[in-house]
């Protein structure tokens, strides 16, 4: 445990953040499922793939994901549905 109190108030704010982004990545990995899963199915993917862009790119622009990790989920996941 820390001692600086700094430190101290360091660690709250990294803990936080933690769970923040764990949050976000889990909704966003949920909406990606969701796609594969119609995909696979045969079903209709259309919305669920909007839905799955946007939470793609609100990761990226809350710092969460590098904007090009983002943009390359982005493309596999439409390489998918398209095969």
């Amino acid at each position: 445990m820390a001692n600086i109190k700094s430190q101290k108030k360091r660690n709250r704010q990294n803990e936080t953040s933690r769970q923040r982004n764990k949050s976000i990545v889990s909704d966003m990995k949920t909406s990606i499922k969701k796609v594969e899963q119609a995909a696979a199915a045969g079903e209709p993917t259309d919305e669920l793939f909007k839905s799955a862009q946007k939470k793609i790119d609100t990761a990226a622009s809350k710092g969460v994901l590098h904007s090009r990790t983002a943009a390359r989920k982005k493309s596999r996941l439409a390489a998918s549905i398209s095969k």
